[in-house]
């Protein structure tokens, strides 16, 4: 009689006739009477103790069999479509296919292990697969926090430690202590964060306050990391390399009382002293002898200057140049030039008088020569070239002697002289018309002529005198 053979549920696999084996499932099955059964019996039983251990899955399995795969050395079972890891994680290089909500999968190049949510989440590491631990791949080694607890005098302390590439980068504690064994980099840890004091760890970033800066390194890590040392002490004297720039027009302030103030407007500064009637000094170190050369007086805002002044450009005065010690300004240079670089004009040297129009020296430029005079009545400065010798030749100009002493005029008027004395008496040459033509032709409103010739009918006005000589 041919065998049924069911599932547990009921279902029927296959039938087996008298005889003969079936091989529908990965056991094999006998029928009635089949003379080798003793074998494939015993061989079933082992198959079943090894849960078929291969490295290729069972034929023919049935939903629920059970497989070790020696490749993993992983117990698997048949959920009807494959098999699946009955615990643990599954161990491979890449993702396992066809995983079922819930399956493990460590991942034997980064020592990682992921749970399969059938979710794809833009948080997680490998689509579907949510990293459970750790956080860090094998080739990144420890990184990031891990939970120690610390042995101190005062007993185990629980604390976070941040590692990076193996490396303990910080602490983090709820309060300060030091630890019994020595710690890489950590004398004394504090409360709060404290970082690796070996590595020069820093913290980079902004931040709202800070309770103090440690100022002892002056060494600048980068172009925008200023080192703690580099910045101006407010409480204390202290020394920048740099440029200070106060960038408002209310400026720079000095002083207790602010006295010395330095300030813009509309791109103008000022520099105040703003104590009422106090001085504002400069000095200077002249071969080590402290000298002001310049001062000014608060009190009657008088300037004052010590030492010599070099003016390269224009020197403009509105008020007066008052003299102190002497009544004469005196000049080491041989010239004084007036009116450099401008238009020709009058210039020259006024003295102050009494007059509407002071005395003036002047070189007249319409003339081109010197004129002088006051009350606005200047006349011309004869220079020798100016002067000539012949007067009746040069009318109305100034007349000097010729090289035998003689002076040449058309005519001459004497007035109330007194005498004239000729001390010459040996001489009794009478002046001729060749010499002198008259001399003084008109005398009290008369004539007198003396001659060698007789005055002829047309000579003379009534009232005239004529002297005649001999030659």
């Amino acid at each position: 009689m041919a065998y049924t053979i069911n599932k547990t549920d009921g279902t029927a696999i296959t039938t087996i006739t008298d005889g003969t084996i079936d091989n529908t499932t990965s056991l094999t099955l006998f029928g009635k009477s089949y003379s080798g059964f003793g074998e494939l019996l015993n061989e079933n039983l082992v198959k079943l103790l090894e849960n078929s251990a291969s490295t290729a899955s069972p034929t023919a399995p049935l939903k629920g069999e059970l497989w070790f795969d020696t490749s993993t050395n992983q117990v698997k079972v048949y959920d009807g479509t494959s098999f699946k890891p009955t615990g643990g994680a599954k161990a491979s290089s890449s993702q396992p296919t066809s995983p079922s909500v819930g399956d493990l999968w460590l991942d034997t190049t980064n020592d990682q292990v992921f749970v399969y949510t059938g979710d794809s989440r833009s948080h997680q590491v490998n689509d579907e697969w949510e990293l459970v631990g750790p956080a860090f791949t094998a080739g990144q080694t420890q990184s990031g926090w891990k939970i120690e607890t610390l042995a101190s005098a005062g007993g185990d302390k629980v604390v976070s430690s941040m590692f990076a590439g193996a490396t303990r980068v910080a602490i983090l504690s709820k309060e300060t202590f030091t630890p019994s064994a020595t710690q890489a980099g950590f004398a004394t840890i504090q409360a709060g964060i404290t970082l690796n004091s070996s590595l020069g760890a820093v913290f980079s970033g902004s931040s709202s306050q800070a309770s103090s800066i440690d100022v002892s390194s002056t060494s600048n890590t980068s172009a925008t990391v200023i080192a703690g040392g580099n910045f101006l002490r407010a409480d204390a004297a202290d020394t920048t390399t740099g440029k200070i720039t106060i960038d408002t027009d209310d400026g720079l302030a000095v002083g207790d009382a602010q006295e010395l103030l330095v300030s813009v407007s509309s791109n103008n500064i000022t520099v105040a002293q703003t104590s009422q009637d106090k001085d504002l000094s400069f000095t200077i170190n002249d071969g080590g002898v402290t000298k002001t050369p310049l001062a000014f007086t608060g009190a009657t805002g008088a300037v004052a200057i010590t030492g010599d002044v070099t003016i390269t450009g224009n020197l403009n005065i509105s008020g007066e140049y008052n003299a102190t010690s002497t009544q004469i300004s005196t000049y080491d240079d041989a010239f004084i030039k007036l009116n450099n670089g401008n238009s020709e004009t009058d210039s020259g040297i006024i003295v102050e008088t009494g007059d509407s129009d002071d005395a003036r020296l002047f070189y007249d430029v319409s003339e081109n020569f010197f004129t002088a005079g006051q009350g606005g009545t200047y006349s011309q400065i004869i220079r020798l070239a100016d002067a000539v010798e012949d007067g009746d030749a040069n009318k109305g100009k100034v007349l000097k002697t010729t090289a035998g002493g003689n002076v040449k005029a058309t005519s001459m008027t004497l007035g109330a002289v007194g005498s004239i004395t000729y001390t010459d008496t040996s001489n009794t040459n009478v002046p001729t018309i060749g010499a002198v033509a008259t001399l003084s032709n008109e005398w009290g409103g008369s004539a007198k002529t003396v001659s060698t010739a007789q005055p002829t009918s047309g000579d003379g006005a009534d009232g005239d005198f004529w002297f005649v000589r001999e030659a």
